[in-house]
């Protein structure tokens, strides 16, 4: 790297792009499974494949990456950080092109075939975008850089739900042939409306387009040759650090809770309320955008200023990212989604607020707290019916907003020269996001119905609380 000061504002907006796109697409998935559930009149368990395959796809390239960078040294820093983007988002790009045959066709083991290749380009865009979101820039700033992009990977979580469903349920519904179910007959939502393939195929298609694009920007775009010197130890010597093991366990636990809660909303918002796909995915927004509203709160959180000002500033993002996504909703909606019917949400905006206080910046105290409240929140959901139990799930978004980052930051604390295999045993952990929803599928199944099968995610909880408590604590490593 040169050690000229140059710009790289067009290369981070590029970089910050693809965060926003692999959450918009991640949580496209949650609209995926009600629309393949009624394509090819699936179980729950049988929906929750859709997440198995894509999840343990960051699982499988993550463990290929692992043993290669073990065995050969790290293969980004070989190829190089914009070539390893690139790829990736090839990749990716392929993988989208795959859902056109398969809606054509409906072939649910291509959809799933093409859900795994997708996530296997989004494995290599987060093993090359992190670290190079921090390069782009001052060492000083490379926190609030990365913070940025999270953010934004979290605004892509939130538009999906509405800007996704809309398309999916909605607008390109009414475009191209009927679709017609194995049964030979129509497929409708549950509001009575026709759903297309095309509904499905021009989404997908329109990112491919993206994918390329952004290959594109990013190859036309001048950024700096960056070699790590950090490579991956031979062997697995991080395995000895309790604190780390642990870790591994909490990201896999709080992965698998977030994503089935979010896969099931939908199905399980209808069989609560009746609510149809078009109404339910706006209280779908409000699970993901609380997780936006959490990281911008938990980035002021851990900074440097002054006591007021801090919190000062934290109640005003809160109240002004509520509203962006509310104000959303309401233009997508309108009357349909009135501002009364979105008060509840307020009292949680309010407890996350005075969670981050008792928290006092304290990553393993404001994980243990935040748990504890998840936990209360979908034991709510469990004791009560209605739009009571729907709030209270909707609510936990809030919550799991600074878990990735908390866990992960204590998981690798004292590592050493252990860090950078450390942080691959971690990024292996979101294999959660595959098994722990097709567990709470298949309990939903056993039960005909979701309701009761939200105590698996409960578990998950209980084990972060845990592991904000107690379980993070750095203790000497274990002797071989």
């Amino acid at each position: 790297m040169t050690s000229e000061k140059q710009n790289y504002t067009g290369a981070l907006v590029a970089l910050t792009s693809l965060f926003f796109m692999w959450g918009f697409i991640t949580v496209m998935n949650d609209i995926l499974i009600p629309f393949l559930r009624k394509m090819f009149d699936l179980s729950r368990f049988e929906s929750m494949m859709v997440q198995f395959a894509f999840f343990a796809a960051y699982f499988v390239g993550s463990v290929i990456y692992f043993v290669i960078s073990a065995r050969r040294g790290d293969p980004i820093s070989k190829i190089g950080y914009k070539n390893g983007l690139i790829l990736g988002l090839v990749i990716s790009a392929l993988a989208s092109l795959l859902f056109y045959p398969a809606a054509q066709f409906q072939m649910f083991g291509l959809f799933l075939a093409a859900l795994f290749i997708l996530a296997l380009g989004f494995t290599l865009l987060q093993i090359a975008a992190n670290p190079y979101v921090a390069l782009l820039g001052s060492p000083q700033t490379a926190s609030s850089r990365l913070n940025l992009a999270q953010a934004f990977n979290s605004l892509g979580t939130t538009l999906a739900p509405i800007l996704g469903g809309y398309l999916v349920f909605h607008y390109f519904a009414r475009i191209g042939a009927p679709l017609i179910n194995e049964a030979g007959q129509p497929v409708l939502t549950d509001g009575g409306q026709q759903l297309s393939i095309m509904g499905i195929q021009l989404p997908y298609l329109s990112f491919a387009v993206i994918f390329i694009l952004l290959a594109v920007i990013i190859r036309l775009t001048k950024l700096p040759r960056f070699t790590d010197s950090s490579s991956i130890q031979k062997g697995a010597g991080a395995l000895k650090y309790r604190h780390l093991v642990l870790g591994m366990v909490a990201i896999f636990m709080y992965v698998g809770a977030e994503v089935s809660i979010g896969s099931s909303f939908i199905n399980y918002a209808h069989e609560l309320t009746g609510l149809t796909e078009m109404q339910a995915k706006n209280f779908l927004a409000f699970y993901w955008g609380g997780a936006m509203i959490g990281r911008f709160l938990g980035a002021i959180s851990l900074s440097n200023l002054q006591k007021v000002k801090k919190y000062s500033l934290m109640l005003l993002i809160s109240i002004l990212t509520f509203l962006l996504i509310y104000g959303i909703i309401f233009l997508e909606s309108g009357e349909s989604f009135s501002f009364s019917k979105v008060m509840p949400f307020i009292i949680f905006l309010i407890l996350n607020y005075f969670a981050f206080m008792f928290g006092k910046s304290l990553p393993g105290r404001t994980l243990a707290i935040f748990a504890f409240i998840a936990i209360g929140l979908l034991t709510t959901t469990l004791l009560t019916n209605g739009i009571a139990a729907l709030w209270a799930l909707t609510g936990i978004g809030l919550f799991n907003s600074i878990m990735w980052s908390n866990i992960f930051t204590l998981a690798i604390k004292d590592l050493k020269e252990y860090t950078a295999q450390g942080s691959s045993l971690l990024v292996m952990m979101i294999l959660g996001g595959a098994l722990i929803p097709i567990l709470q599928g298949a309990v939903a199944d056993a039960f005909n119905g979701y309701h009761y099968s939200y105590f698996i995610p409960i578990i998950s909880y209980v084990y972060i609380l845990y592991y904000g408590w107690k379980g993070h604590i750095v203790n000497k490593p274990v002797e071989e």
